[in-house]
């Protein structure tokens, strides 16, 4: 059979469909979302889950006109393939191919930029405001998720949606999940809602059974109306939505082409705003999507025959996320203070077995960033040792209450920043690369960097027993393989350690770039250069004596770190060289560029942005070439007092 899949180069193409057509090529975009991320890993289950609801909204309304808002964006692959860029697909999430997120400079039907949860309801408002004021006359869709109702900011953008009555279309995608089960109030009353397919039908059958009285059926049907507020009281409960100034439709089945192009035709000429509920299957199609639609959420590479992920036939070590889950258990095995704080990532941050053997101890807060800051302060203001685990690009979310909250009070919380660095294929809105420069500007916090897993383990142990906030930030996937050493112990604040001596320059790197350091202090022996290479390990406080001492060796300083320059860890040692220091010492700094970095393999984007060995052999060795030794002389030599440090 002909794959009808074939003939679609844009969305007019399906609007030449019929339902049995458009049923097929469900099916047949469905294979070719499955075939693309078993080979190139991706969102699997949200996606599948959105097949018919896509090719319904792009059947009734016409995106080069209308506004298609997605909310958080993973969900947009079949979007993706119906609007110019079936040809391109395999390269999903490849380096320089297209983006697992909608992008506004890919296509004319991605309106919006999205890969943090619950912004889709505020920019559709911003779209009606200004369609509005223009004149102009088009639909304004956000399609918005479950588990995003429970941001701060969705809630926001709904409460002024309804309040200005604004033409907007709100299609509520339910599936009862986030990326884990859904939890709280709001993921509760939605499960009621769904009771309230009984009074669709109700209300459906009454209506045809009261339009059938010859003489005074419509006169019935309008009385009838008189009691609908009442009858969804009965069956439907609560109505938020409606007394939030929204008409709410649905509950609608979200695998039901035919039915939703009715819904939309319906819909589409209402005034005010709608709330369009629409119930979908998280994996639907790809039963081993449906079973573990929480594995496949986020999904590596896979066989599709079994739904096993493919593992290297090599052993790796293990990531820095089990390293630190497992710890942690560890640590709350003999601190009975010590509590866990996630955001619908239990198991993205290797929570999974702490909630499980500390069940009164784990609090998964769902999309709720800012809650899940200020919930741990109140937990530590109890006497508890909360440890927040967040992803580094959705702490950003929560910056004014790590200033406000955290930092003021100068709460005892552990913020664990995992995925800290280049993150990969996810691309801009996931690359943590800004951690160290919005943190480092808080006064009262202690930020460290693990070189490896089994310095992340003794960082953790130390941020327990601190007495004021505490950042570690670490990067995504395995460990270097060192080996794990017991028992846990301290580590000095403000302490770093010297791992290799050299006189022509000093190297102080953090984290994932310790060892690239290293490596490259060992080739250029080579050369007949010797660096020093120092793990800073804590970017504040920094470790103020070795930093004196090494400039007294060597009088050339290079910096490295996976954050980006502006504010980071080379931009703070350099400062505190100008404040300390008489002498002009020569500085490199090594670090991401002021721009957005794209998608595509870590090991690829640091070769492109010079974070890669070679890249920084060849930009360490032209340094030294070309700049002179400026060692800073001791205070008690002739020449006098050469530094001063500043308190």
């Amino acid at each position: 059979m002909a794959r009808l899949l074939d003939k679609i180069n844009s969305p007019d193409d399906i609007k030449k469909m019929n339902f049995k057509q458009l049923k097929q090529l469900a099916g047949e975009i469905r294979e070719l979302i499955i075939t693309t991320v078993s080979k190139n890993g991706g969102h699997l289950a949200s996606n599948l889950g959105v097949i018919e609801l896509t090719l319904a909204m792009h059947y009734v309304f016409d995106f080069k006109k209308d506004r298609l808002v997605w909310d958080v964006g993973h969900q947009c692959y079949t979007h993706k393939i119906i609007t110019g860029r079936k040809d391109s697909f395999h390269t999903l999430r490849q380096y320089r191919g297209i983006s697992g997120f909608p992008k506004i400079e890919e296509s004319q039907y991605d309106h919006l930029n999205t890969g943090h949860s619950s912004t889709s309801i505020s920019a559709a408002l911003g779209m009606a405001v200004a369609r509005d004021i223009n004149g102009e006359d088009n639909n304004i869709l956000a399609v918005c998720g479950d588990g995003a109702l429970t941001a701060g900011i969705a809630l926001e953008a709904l409460n002024q949606v309804g309040h200005m009555k604004k033409r907007v279309i709100l299609v509520l995608n339910d599936n009862e999940m986030s990326i884990g089960k859904n939890v709280g109030g709001i993921a509760g009353y939605l499960n009621r809602i769904i009771s309230g397919q009984f009074y669709i039908r109700f209300n459906r059958k009454m209506k045809k059974m009261l339009k059938g009285i010859p003489g005074i059926g419509d006169s019935m049907v309008s009385m009838a109306r008189a009691f609908e507020h009442l009858l969804k009281r009965m069956f439907v409960p609560g109505m938020l939505f409606e007394e939030l100034g929204y008409k709410y439709v649905g509950p609608e089945d979200g695998h039901n082409i035919e039915g939703l192009i009715k819904t939309f035709e319906q819909v589409k000429t209402n005034v005010g705003p709608i709330l369009l509920h629409v119930v979908t299957k998280k994996g639907k199609g790809y039963k081993p999507a449906e079973e573990m639609n929480e594995a496949f959420h986020g999904a590596s590479p896979f066989d599709i025959k079994t739904g096993q992920f493919k593992k290297s036939s090599e052993p790796k070590p293990p990531s820095y996320t089990n390293i630190f889950g497992k710890t942690l258990c560890e640590i709350a095995e003999k601190n009975p203070k010590v509590v866990a704080i996630t955001a619908a990532m239990r198991e993205g941050t290797g929570l999974k077995e702490f909630s499980e053997k500390f069940q009164d101890r784990f609090f998964d807060v769902g999309i709720a960033e800012q809650h899940a800051v200020m919930f741990a302060g109140g937990l530590a203001l109890g006497g508890m040792k909360p440890v927040v685990a967040i992803y580094s690009t959705f702490m950003q979310r929560a910056f004014d209450q790590l200033v406000h909250d955290a930092s003021l009070m100068q709460l005892p919380i552990v913020f664990a920043l995992d995925r800290a660095g280049l993150v990969g294929a996810d691309g801009p809105t996931h690359h943590g690369v800004y951690d160290l420069s919005f943190t480092r500007m808080i006064p009262h916090f202690t930020i460290a960097s693990p070189r490896d897993e089994n310095e992340l383990r003794h960082l953790l142990y130390t941020a327990t027993n601190y007495d004021k906030p505490f950042v570690i930030r670490y990067p995504r996937g395995n460990g270097i393989g060192v080996p794990i050493d017991s028992p846990l112990r301290n580590i000095t604040p403000g302490t770093a350690e010297k791992l290799k001596h050299g006189e022509d320059a000093v190297i102080f790197a953090l984290g994932r770039m310790v060892y690239p350091a290293l490596e490259v202090a060992k080739e250029l022996v080579h050369e007949g250069i010797k660096v020093s290479v120092v793990d800073l390990r804590y970017l504040k406080p920094l470790d103020e004596n070795l930093i004196i001492n090494e400039l007294q060796t060597s009088g050339r300083v290079i910096t490295i770190e996976d954050n980006v320059l502006s504010g980071g860890m080379g931009g703070y040692i350099t400062e505190f060289i100008s404040t300390n220091i008489q002498e002009n010492i020569p500085v490199l700094r090594i670090g991401l560029p002021d721009i957005d970095i794209e998608h595509g393999e870590v090991s690829v984007l640091d070769k492109k942005y010079g974070l890669d060995t070679k890249s920084i052999y060849n930009r360490t060795k032209e340094f030294i070439k070309n700049t002179k030794r400026r060692p800073v002389l001791k205070q008690n030599e002739p020449s006098g007092k050469v530094f001063r440090i500043v308190k």
